[in-house]
Order: structure tokens, then sequence, then C-alpha cells
């Protein structure tokens, strides 16, 4: 049995480290719900701005990643598995990183179009990072509710997979429609980071389901 689950049964748990993931959690929906503006924005300067704010969001995860980082330096017993508690800050914070490469790629590539699957890509995003949300507010909760946490990690699970359907019907979409071929490329590439996007959120889903493993 883990060593830091049989402390944590008679010592009082630190819990600075649930404001930390509160505060990322927060810069994750800022930045999903930023990007989501930029699929109906055609003006140049207001892009801009939306990557701007994203851009700050990134930022703050950062900060808040730096924070959980130097708070498990400093803390002897932790909530969960410092392994896990390491993981769920990468992951939230790649998770971060990869919405705002998708602003920097529409910002730079100025695609001439917002195709269909912005739309649908965004959509599934929007809901991975509301079930993020909800994870770290039933971690909080989880030896009274440990059933929660597990809806929400196989939640991400099922929106990862139908990002996969979203994204072989767009690429074929892309090759098969698509007769410019500086659009075609833009249009592949800004593809490809939304669906990175998606498999970082299923990274955080994965950490949820190693907790719930090891603590529910």
């Amino acid at each position: 049995m883990n060593i830091n689950f049989i402390l944590s049964i008679f010592t009082p748990k630190d819990k600075k480290f649930f404001p930390l993931f509160e505060n990322m959690a927060d810069a994750m929906h800022r930045a999903c719900e930023a990007m989501g503006e930029l699929f109906s924005c055609g003006d140049k300067e207001s892009v801009q701005e939306i990557c701007r704010r994203i851009k700050r969001a990134e930022l703050d995860g950062d900060a808040a990643t730096s924070q959980i980082h130097k708070a498990l330096c400093d803390t002897f017993i932790t909530p969960f598995d410092r392994e896990d508690i390491d993981a769920l800050a990468d992951k939230m914070d790649g998770c971060i990183d990869a919405i705002n490469r998708v602003g920097q790629k529409i910002m730079l590539y100025a695609p001439a179009k917002r195709a269909d699957f912005t739309l649908k890509m965004y959509e599934i995003i929007s809901a991975g990072v509301a079930e993020v949300e909800a994870g770290i507010a039933a971690l909080k909760v989880m030896k009274h509710s440990g059933g929660e946490i597990r809806k929400h990690y196989k939640e991400i699970k099922r929106l990862e997979e139908a990002a996969d359907a979203v994204y072989e019907t767009s690429i074929a979409a892309i090759f098969a429609e698509e007769k410019d071929t500086v659009e075609l490329i833009k249009q592949k590439e800004i593809l490809h980071e939304l669906e990175k996007t998606v498999n970082r959120i299923d990274g955080v889903g994965k950490v949820f389901k190693s907790i719930f493993i090891k603590y529910a």
C-alpha cells in the first residue's frame, strides 16, 4: 500500500494545492473561452487582442504550476501522490500551452475562412475543459464521492474519441475540397493543433484515473 496514503490517514492534509489547481482550471477556462471567440472573429486587431488574452491566461497557468512545484518541495504530507500532483500540474499547463498555440497559428496564418471543423473541435475542447474543472472540484471530496472523478475521466476519454473521428473526417475533407495549396496547409496545421489540445486534455483525464485508482 502507498506510504503517502497510509500517512495521510493519520496526518492532516495540506490543502494549499486545491486553490492552486483551481487557479489553473480557471486559466484553462479563460483561455478556452477566448479561443472560441477566434473562430467568429475576422478582424486582425481583434484576433491579436484575443491572443493576448490567451497569453495572459497561459502566464497565469505557468505561475500556478511554479507555485505547485514549490509547494511540493515545502510539503511533507500531500492530498495524493506527489507524482500525481506534479503530473496533474504539468498536464493542465500543457493544455493551456496547446490552446495558446492554436491562437498563435490562427493569428500568424490568418486563414481565409473558418472551416467547419474548427467549431466542432472547439465544442469538444470546451466540453473537455469543463470536465477538467469539474474533476478538480471532485478531487477535494474524492474520499466521500470517488465516483464523481471517475465520471469525469471517462467523459474526457469519450470526448477524445469523438475528436479523433472529427479529425479523420476533417483531414479527408480538407484534402478533397481545398484547392488552394497554401490554404490547405493552413487549415491542416490549425486542425492538427486543435487535435493536440484534445490530446492534452485527455492527458489530464489519465491523471484523474491514476488518482482514482489509488485513493478512491
